[in-house]
């Protein structure tokens, strides 16, 4: 999928610094800090969308599978720099969504890493897929029209 990564394209942003924690020895970010913060990013995202994800999953016993999870490296990110990641889904389809994500240093528009991260609503009770209720596809298109 040829994606737009450009700050525009993203309606939210989840603010982040680089921790000592997250560094290694070259003194950059370590590679599997990334998903971490995309998979942040991803639920600061449903609390904005208005998504109680832990509620539909102990109430309904519904509830999200990442089935796919990418990450494009452009630039190190060094200890302490602030950086925000941009959220937006690239795609709904039946029963998954495609997140596109980007990391750009705090206000700037240079991209230090892109990802891709793919969810698949299952039902928890047999780990099968099932369509996204309204419900929640309505939360989804009320924040990004494009849906």
């Amino acid at each position: 999928m040829n994606i737009d990564h450009s700050r525009a394209t993203y309606p939210f942003f989840w603010p982040s610094r680089v921790r000592y924690s997250e560094i290694d020895g070259q003194q950059v970010a370590y590679n599997a800090h990334y998903l971490t913060w995309f998979d942040t990013a991803i639920f600061e995202y449903y609390r904005v969308i208005g998504y109680d994800q832990f509620r539909e999953s102990k109430e309904l016993g519904e509830d999200w599978h990442v089935v796919r999870a990418l990450v494009e490296y452009r630039a190190p990110l060094h200890y302490d720099l602030e950086f925000e990641v941009g959220v937006r889904v690239a795609k709904m389809g039946n029963s998954s969504l495609t997140y596109a994500l980007a990391i750009f240093p705090k206000g700037g528009d240079d991209i230090l890493a892109t990802g891709e991260v793919v969810q698949v609503y299952t039902d928890q009770r047999t780990h099968r897929s099932m369509a996204i209720p309204e419900r929640v596809r309505a939360l989804y298109r009320a924040f990004e029209p494009h849906l």
